[in-house]
């Protein structure tokens, strides 16, 4: 019986981390606002190694529609202004020597409707993640059946509850990405 539950458990745990990681993905599509965290999957080639901006600047949104990068070593501040542009956010940084500045230019029609296809391929892939987690938590739960560990009935119960938590996770996925979805939307 503790078996069971521990599958369940598993499941579930695998099922919160696909919806964090989700929420996560939509902190990085642009909105038209600008918050720090737009610029999260941008990767620098410093030291090395390629590493996350903000491991090698600080990022801050002193107005609405503006950002600013200061990279800790004045040395990559040509590097780390390529590195945005590059980027696929369609952004155009200005370097005045000692910061960079970021302006989040306001979206086309064109360009939400693209970044709500993004968002949706996000949440799929959240929701792949969760039934993923689902299909990890049957097997088990076959496997225990089958090995004569737990009864029919128990795993019937379990492959329910566990159905239930997939769609209660599917749903907080939906949820989140209505919300984001609405943001970019606005004007």
């Amino acid at each position: 019986m503790n078996l069971l539950h521990t599958e369940v458990k598993k499941a579930k745990d695998l099922m919160e981390k696909a919806v964090e990681a989700v929420r996560r993905e939509f902190t990085t599509v642009r909105t038209g606002k600008a918050t720090p965290a737009l610029l999260e999957t941008v990767r620098v080639e410093a030291y090395g190694s390629v590493l996350p901006l903000n491991q090698v600047a600080t990022i801050s949104a002193p107005e609405p529609r503006l950002l600013t990068v200061q990279p800790w070593d004045r040395s990559l501040l040509g590097i780390v202004e390529r590195a945005i542009q590059s980027s696929d956010l369609g952004l155009n940084p200005s370097n005045d020597g000692t910061l960079i500045r970021v302006p989040i230019p306001p979206l086309t029609e064109e360009r939400r409707r693209e970044l709500v296809r993004v968002l949706h391929r996000m949440a799929e892939e959240g929701r792949v993640s969760v039934r993923h987690a689902r299909q990890m938590g049957k097997e088990a739960l076959e496997k225990a059946k089958r090995d004569g560990k737990v009864s029919e009935d128990d795993e019937r119960r379990h492959l329910k509850e566990l159905q239930n938590l997939t769609d209660e996770h599917v749903a907080k996925i939906d949820a989140v990405l209505k919300t984001k979805e609405q943001e970019v939307m606005e004007f």
